[in-house]
This record gives C-alpha cells, structure tokens and sequence, in this order.
C-alpha cells in the first residue's frame, strides 16, 4: 500500500529521481576536493568561497560542497552526510526535499542557505515557531560566521529596530508569522522610515508542508482596536443558565441555533422582549448567537486555555498557544465574560494576506520536510513546487505496528492505558501523541490511576518543549504531547545525555515506542508522529489507537446502523482499520478543497490588495500626494504655501481693471497665512492621503467577509458562488480609488494644516494605536465537512 501511494504522489508532481544524477555525481566530485579544504586554515574560507561561481560553474559547486563539509565539520561538529549535501543541492534548484526525521534537514538547509548567499541573494528562512526560527539561527550561526554571513533570527518580541537588523543580515530565521505580520504592519507606516519588511528574495521553508498547507487553510489577519459595543453581561449570564433543550448543535460542531424554546426562555428572562423584533433583531439576537457560540462550542483546553489571567487560542495545527492571536466578531470578548476575565478591546481587521501570497512574493521559493509526497499536489498547484525525494543515510529500523480500532472511545482509551502500562513495565520509553490539551490531561490521568507516571507537554507548558522533548528517549520515560508536528527537537535513545550505555540499554529494550491516540484528519501528521521513532537507523516501534467515536470518523462518515464489535474489549479488527482509512481519505479530500477553495476567493482579493500595496507605497516614498492634492485643490494649496493660484491671479488682474472693488473681498485676499514648509506639507498631504487609502481599504476587506459569509447561498439557488462573488467585490473595489482620492481632497480643504503637520485627531480620523491579529478559519464550507463539499464540489469545477 505505501508503495503504491508513493507512486501516485510521484505522478502528481513528485520527482524522487529528478535530476538525482547530476546531485550524486558533484557529490562524488566534492571528494576529489576534501584534502585541499583540510588543508584550509579557519581564515580562508571566506576567501575561496568568494572565488566561487557556484550558479554556473559545476566544478566550483563541487568544490563549494567540499568546502562547507569541512566548515560544519570544524564550527559545529557536524560533518554533512551524502545525502544532506544531495538535500542541499536541490534546494538550491528551488525544489521541496522529503527528507526523514532526523536525516539533519536543518544542516541541509544552512548549508543551501550559504550557496544561495554566495551567488548575492539574501534568505529568509521560514519555519512553524519562533522556537524553532531561534534554535536553529544559533546552532547553525558558527557555520555561517566561517563564511562571513551575518545571521539573525526573528521572534514575537523582537522590536522595529532589531526587525530592521534582522532583515538587513544575510540570512534571517522566522517564522510565517512573523515575516507576514511584518509585511502587514508596513501597510500601517506613514512614512519610509517606518519601514520593516525588505524586499523578498530566497525563501527556504523547514515543515514545508506545515507552512505551505496546513497554515495555508487561515489567512493571516491584522487587526486593530476600535470603539464598539461591549458583549452584554445579562445575555451571558441568560446563555449561561440555558439546558440542552433551548439550542442545537450541528452535527460537526460548528454551529449553534435557538430552538423555539430557547427563544421564549431568552425572552422571558431578557424582560418579556420579542427577540425577532426591529429593536433586537440587529443587537440583542446578535450578542446572543456570539454568547452561545463562546458558551457551547468553544471549550476550555481544546480550543483556548486560561492562563496568566487571559484567555489563549490554542493553535489546533501545532498544539501551542497562537501568540497575540484572537477570535474576531466579540467572540474574544464573549469567551472572556464566560471565564469571568476582563474584557479586552475589539477590532476591525486593517489588513489580510494568505500564505500562498506572502511565499507568492519571493522569486526563488524551496523547502524541506519529512512528509511532503502526500501534498505533492498541493505543493505544484498552489505555489508551483516540486517535489526530490532523498533516501535515509541509514535504513528505517522502525516497526509500524496495525492499526488498533475500537467501537468506543472508552473501549480505546482503556487500550492505550494497558498497552503503555505493559510497554513501559519493560522499561522501553513511550511518546504518546494525543489530538488536543483536554485528551492528553485526560489521558495521564488515567495512566496515573493505572501507575504510570508521565510527563505531559501541551500549550499548557509549551515554553518547556525542548527539555521535555530531549528526555522523552530515556529509559522508562512516559511522555505524553499534543501534536508532535514542528516540534523540532531531535529525540535521542537514552536521553539528552548523550551517555552511550544509557543509548544502547533503550536499543536493546526496542528504542522508542510511539502511540498515536487517534489518526489525524491527514496521513502527513501520522507519518511525522511516527517519525520520532526510528531515527537515523535507530530500532523503534509506532502504533495507532482509533475509535469510531474519534472526530475523524464522526465528522466525515454516517452510518445507517452503528458498526457493532464482536469482541468482548470492543475491538472492531480490520473492518475497523478499513472505515479510519476510509474517513481518513473523505478527510483529506475535504482538507484539498477547502485549501483549494481558499485560494481561489482569495486569489482575486490579493491581486486587488497588491494594487493597493503599489498605490500606498508610491504615495509613502514619493510626493506624489501632495503633487496629486496641489493640482485637484489649487486654491487650498495656494493658502497653504503662500503662493498664488491661478485663480487668484485672474482674479486680482480682473480687480486691477475695476473701479470699484469690495471692501471686505479685498481684505480678504490679502490677509496673510503663515507659508507651510514644503517638506511638512508634502508629508501631512501623505498621511491624509494614506489615512483614507487604508480606511477604504478596511472597508473593502470589511465588504469582502460580508459578502465571502452570505456567498454559500448562491450554491444553494445553483448559481456559481465563486462567480457571483468575484462580480460583488470587482464592483466595489471599482470604487475604492475615486472614494478614497475624493475623501483625501475634502480633507485636505479641511483639516487644520501648519507647521506642524496635519491634526487628524481633531477631524476625528484616529488610527489604531494597538494592533493584533485574528485567529479565524476563512473556509467558505468548513462548517459543512464532507457532506456539504460533496454536495458543492461539482460547482466549481
């Protein structure tokens, strides 16, 4: 089965053999040149690397290869396998490399990182978390610093300043997030200066198939604080007295309705009001769809925990705290009244941009993973990427064990708990892989109440991942994790230590044993949990538990008549092991539309912001404001330098001409305004300007949700959506310019003006001091799982 599902990645883009060839052959050349970088002193790297033609001449690539082997070799202790300079290689041909947990991708990635600095191009390297972006800038920086590259890594807590050091070294390490939330917050500037995000050039992406396809399914969103109604606290505490039959849930979770109960319990306690009246209808109804949405679908350590006095979104591709991040539409402000928290501010969202569009920007796109032939497809069709395959350094020592599938979820749980009590009594370490927070507090519970002492990492305690994770190889160690994708750190047989009897004592006992409590909604996850165990030729054991009560069967399978188990334990055998494939296959198929649907909505809305970008960035480095404003309001421009307009002039020379000229006119035309300097109106035209581009562009953006949450009605009339909705936000950003150009004169005519710049302020034109962004998931269909995309998936093609 693998090997036919290999094959079929492979026609879908997968190049396992592309160009091989030429990789192994410079390789086999690199050897020729191992005596002549031996021989090198610590100070002549730089030198000959400078030498160096790597993008035309093959013979200086080879030697290139030899040099940086023997560079890692003395700077980090690590001296490059074949295969990692072969990784190397075909990233620097802009190709994604699968290459196994554990086989160093992030040497291979320095190490491209280096040859692509060396033909002048500047890097970023992107990756899942800060955590990651950070540990890697420093372990690899030695290497770096014997090639005279200047490293830096990006974090949450980075300031502008050390933003603009970062960017302007040659290689800088960070996250998807931090580089897209930077190229977002420059659509705030007011002037150049103010400036963080350079322009883009090489981006090489570690868990490229967690950047490029699972963060891919949530746009990222900047949002800043504005003054709007505080959820009401007597609705909450209605909501939180409703019972199960004032509401409905739909069978995925996601959305909640009254019932004609509930109504009339809501409008009883609310004082006898009609819910459904014009005075409710827009407010009342409103806060109470948003308090039942934070009362009963969003759960305390699955969706958020409560820490340090403040509600955390919990980041469901990662398992970590999603930093800065929160719901939007007072949904934040709703779960914070359900904890009982202060409230924080709401928003509106200033600027958007999808992964696909901030990768979209860098001329020269590769990247690594151990998973990436399940998304060939996604890699080719959304961001045009190819896939080399390159073979373990030593042969997989893993045993993947059958699937184990139960009726109930009690049934499973029960399992799991005896079968890691039995492994661990041997002394053979396990990493448990559970789906959420709840699931794995739940889990070492029981474990605990069967003897099992475990160490349980979660977004709970996700700062202590690393010396969690390093531990979890040591003899008898019982760790239990929330999901394992982009954790990053190496597990090691025997633990950190590095001790050689402790390593060869777990060896013996069968290396590390993982279990999954539950498939993922796509095989690329399983494989990555897998994929901790059986490291670098390292013996290792993995097995999956399922239930046919898990999320992934209930959401994307229906039975008529619930599949009964013959077996006393609840065991289901391989007809259980044949429905988690089958709902897990429904599940990917869900998740590849929904990416594609993603992309295809918000194509045209990236090619309408990158009209925008190109408009604001004009106006921000140019006088282009103040030249446009001089010629629409020539009288206004003439009050403000103290020079004369054209009109004026004709009017005085009609005056001169006159034997009787007014008074009070006269007076008027010759009353004296202080000049305003050039400089300090050419920069108040640019923030009038810039202030009404972006005001309209949150408009739109505003429109275009409007219209992207309604536009699933058209498929229910069989009109096309994606049509009808491209018609709607084409027509209203045809608008946008007139408006925004229109609004910018009124002010200009308006606004107080002087030496001291333009007083927005006091027109009541604030900008949002405060920014942050938004967790939201921007599927048009997700609510509806695989029910609803099978109904659907024939509109759109």
């Amino acid at each position: 089965m693998g090997k036919l599902t290999n094959s079929m990645w492979r026609l879908l883009g997968a190049q396992s053999t592309r160009n091989q060839s030429k990789s192994l052959a410079l390789i086999k050349e690199a050897g020729n040149h191992t005596d002549w970088a031996a021989d090198l002193a610590d100070d002549a790297f730089v030198t000959e690397a400078e030498k160096l033609d790597i993008g035309a001449r093959p013979g200086d690539r080879a030697k290139f290869l030899a040099l940086v082997r023997e560079a890692a070799d003395r700077s980090i202790g690590l001296r490059p396998f074949d295969v990692q300079l072969q990784g190397a290689l075909r990233l620097l041909e802009g190709d994604i490399v699968e290459m196994a947990t554990g086989e160093g991708k992030t040497l291979a990635g320095a190490i491209a990182a280096i040859g692509y600095v060396l033909q002048g191009h500047q890097v970023h390297v992107i990756s899942v978390n800060d955590y990651l972006a950070g540990r890697d800038a420093e372990w690899m920086g030695p290497l770096f610093e014997v090639f005279g590259i200047a490293v830096h890594a990006l974090s949450e807590n980075s300031s502008r300043d050390e933003r603009r050091a970062a960017y302007a070294g040659d290689v800088t390490y960070a996250s998807v997030n931090e580089i897209g939330f930077d190229v977002l917050r420059d659509q705030l500037a007011l002037s150049e200066d103010d400036l963080v995000s350079p322009k883009p050039d090489v981006a090489i992406i570690d868990e490229a198939d967690s950047v490029l396809v699972d963060e891919a399914l949530v746009p990222l969103v900047l949002a800043g604080s504005t003054e709007t109604e505080v959820p009401d606290q007597a609705i909450h505490d209605v909501v939180s007295r409703m019972k199960k039959k004032h509401y409905e849930i739909d069978p995925e979770g996601r959305n909640v309705t009254l019932t004609d109960e509930g109504a009339a319990f809501v409008e009883e306690e609310l004082g006898g009001i009609n819910l459904y009246s014009e005075e409710h209808v827009g407010t009342t109804l409103v806060h109470l769809n948003v308090a039942m949405h934070a009362h009963f679908l969003l759960e305390r350590d699955i969706h958020y925990i409560v820490r340090d006095g403040g509600v955390h979104l919990i980041n469901a591709s990662r398992g970590r705290v999603a930093q800065l991040q929160r719901w939007p539409d007072g949904v934040q402000a709703a779960v914070e009244l359900k904890e009982g928290l202060a409230q924080t501010d709401s928003g509106e969202v200033i600027d958007t941009i999808t992964v696909q569009a901030l990768i979209g920007r860098y001329p020269k796109v590769c990247g690594m993973t151990g998973t990436a032939l399940p998304a060939g497809e996604q890699f080719r069709q959304f961001y045009d990427l190819r896939i080399s395959q390159i073979p373990p350094n030593t042969p997989n020592g893993r045993t993947d064990l059958p699937d184990r599938v139960y009726d109930t979820k009690a049934n499973k749980v029960e399992a799991i708990v005896e079968y890691v009590k039995s492994v661990h009594e041997t002394g053979q370490p396990v990493l448990i892989g559970t789906h959420d927070v709840a699931e794995s507090e739940e889990l070492a519970y029981f474990l605990d109440k069967a003897g099992v002492k475990s160490v349980v990492l979660n977004a709970k305690n996700d700062a202590e991942e690393a010396k969690i994770i390093a531990e979890a190889g040591k003899k008898g160690a019982v760790t239990v994790s929330t999901q394992m994708a982009g954790r990053g750190t190496d597990i090691r047989l025997g633990g950190s230590a590095d001790d050689p009897k402790a390593r060869e004592e777990v060896v013996e006992l069968g290396g590390l044993c993982v279990v999954g409590t539950g498939r993922y909604d796509t095989a690329r996850l399983d494989d990555q949990l897998r994929g901790r165990a059986g490291r670098q030729g390292d013996p290792g054991t993995s097995v999956f538990f399922s239930s046919l009560e898990d999320p992934l069967v209930t959401k994307n399978m229906a039975f008529k008549r619930d599949p009964v188990s013959p077996n006393e334990d609840g065991s289901m055998g391989s007809k259980g092991i044949d429905l988690i494939e089958q709902a897990q296959r429904i599940a990917e198929g869900v998740r590849l539309e929904l990416h594609a649907n993603t992309w295809r909505y918000n194509k045209l809305v990236n090619q309408q912001r990158e009209i925008v970008v190109e408009r604001r960035m004009k106006i921000l480095t140019t006088d282009l404001a103040l030249e446009e404003l001089a010629e629409l309001e020539p009288e206004r421009y003439a009050e403000l330098t103290g020079e004369k307009s054209p009109a004026k002039v004709d009017a005085e020379a009609g005056e001169k001409s006159s034997d009787s000229v007014d008074d009070a006119a006269a007076e008027a035309t010759t009353t004296d305004v202080a000049p305003v300097p050039r400089e300090v109106l050419s920069q108040a035209a640019r923030e009038i300007m810039l202030y009404h581009l972006d005001r309209a562009w949150a408009d739109h953006l505003a429109f275009v949700a409007d219209a992207r949450s309604s536009i699933h009605l058209r498929a229910l009339g069989k009109e096309s959506p994606l049509d009808e909705f491209h018609r709607m936000i084409v027509s209203e950003f045809t608008d946008l310019p007139g408006e925004a150009l229109e609004n910018a004169r009124k002010t200009f005519r308006e606004a107080k003006i002087t030496a001291d710049g333009v007083d927005l302020d006091t027109a009541d034109m604030h900008r949002s001091t405060t920014t942050w962004t938004y967790m939201v998931h921007d599927n048009l269909f997700a609510s509806g799982g695989a029910k609803t995309l099978q109904g659907i998936i024939g509109i759109f093609r």
